[in-house]
Formats: structure tokens, sequence, C-alpha cells
């Protein structure tokens, strides 16, 4: 027994030096972006865009889909959600594949604003960690979520949902109506397949996921989504 005991604490060992060397890396690549640009400088950029939208100048039925579909939780959890994360990784199981992901919309704002493009793909998840308790720590749920809907990308070469609903239905965000706004809420979980001038049966059908979630967590009745079902407003 002493041998099985001896090798164990060898294992726990080796899970400890090695996770304590991929968060340093993390933190290092989180130190390092702010020290090229830091989080309010940075912020300060986006909300300085033309495009750039308030969350009171966009369709209320957009942002509640956005928070059906990308993180229900959202006004709940900190900047990590460890539910969602051991749901994810339980449903990831069971499927035999990697379909869904455990990202808040906190750390969906610090990969874009800072790591995407990055190539060790385990330092940016640990870095877009210590990045989204920073925002946690000086915004807003309220700011972060207008943050986010600003930096997204629709496909198309649409960044933000200011581009994305002027260049793909000729509106204002705030003149979508629930089909726009639920079809547009779908897109930037993959914009290269979702883009609704790429893959419109597509889009729909990541659309009726966005629906679905809507119900589900009571911002839509059965009927409601049903007749968005039937509007079929065309691009």
């Amino acid at each position: 027994m002493k041998w099985f005991r001896r090798i164990l604490l060898l294992i726990l060992a080796i899970i400890i030096i090695v996770s304590a060397v991929v968060i340093l890396n993390g933190y290092k690549l989180y130190s390092s972006v702010l020290e090229e640009l830091s989080l309010a400088d940075k912020i300060s950029q986006i909300k300085n865009d033309e495009d750039y939208v308030t969350l009171d100048e966009v369709n209320k039925d957009y942002v509640n889909a956005v928070i059906a579909v990308e993180d229900h939780r959202f006004k709940e959890h900190g900047a990590v959600d460890f539910i969602s994360i051991a749901r994810a990784i339980i449903s990831n199981v069971k499927a035999g594949e990697l379909h869904e992901g455990g990202s808040t919309i906190t750390q969906q704002v610090a990969e874009n604003l800072y790591f995407i493009g990055e190539d060790d793909v385990v330092s940016s998840k640990i870095a877009e960690v210590f990045m989204s308790m920073d925002l946690e720590k000086n915004y807003s749920k309220d700011e972060i979520l207008e943050f986010y809907i600003n930096i997204i990308y629709f496909g198309d070469g649409h960044y933000g949902i200011r581009e994305a609903s002027t260049g793909y239905y000729n509106k204002e965000p705030k003149d979508l109506n629930l089909y726009e706004a639920t079809l547009l809420a779908g897109v930037p979980n993959a914009p290269s397949i979702y883009a609704p001038t790429i893959n419109p049966d597509l889009a729909k059908n990541r659309q009726q996921k966005v629906i679905s979630s809507m119900v589900r967590y009571g911002y839509l009745t059965q009927e409601q989504a049903d007749n968005i079902k039937e509007d079929d407003t065309n691009i």
C-alpha cells in the first residue's frame, strides 16, 4: 500500500506543478496585454467608436435573446460560472464531441478585447479569467453586456449589433423585430456558419435554439415563439 500512496502523491504533485505553471503562464499573458493597453483605455476606444450603442438604444428582445442563449445566469454569477462549465463538460462527454462551451458573457468580452487569435489556447483561457475578474470588478453587469453586443462579430464584416442590424436589415438596433432580434442573437456563436447571408438555413436552425432558450428561461411564451416561426422576414 505504501507504493500506491507514493504514486498517488507523485501524481498529485505533478498535477499541482503543472497547474501552477499553466496559471502562471496565463497570468503573464494577462499582465503583458495590460502593459500594452490598459483595460480602461481599451474600453474607452470601444465606446468612442461611431457605431457604439448603449443598451437603451437596442431592442430589448435582442438583449434578452443574447442572455438566454449565451449565459442565462449572467446576472447571478461572477466572472466565471462553474455550474455552466460543469454542465458543458457533462454535455460534451455525453455527446462525444465539443458542442457546448461554458464561457460567460464576461469571459467572451475579455476574449474579444484582448485574446482573439492567441496561439496558446490554454494560457489565453487562464488570462481571460483574470481579465474577466477585472471587468466584473470595475464595470456593472449592464456595462459588460453593453460591451459584449458592441464588439462581437456577426459575419460579413459586421462587428457589433449596430453594424449587423444596419448591414443585414438596414435598421437601427432599436427597430429590430422579434424575428430579426432572435436570428442575430444566434449568429456570433459561429459567424462563419450562422451568418444569414452565408447559410440562411443554418442561421434559422440556430435561431430556433435562441427561441427555445428564451422560452425555457421565461423571456417568451410558447405562443410567442410559435408566432416567430411563422414570420419569414427576408434579408
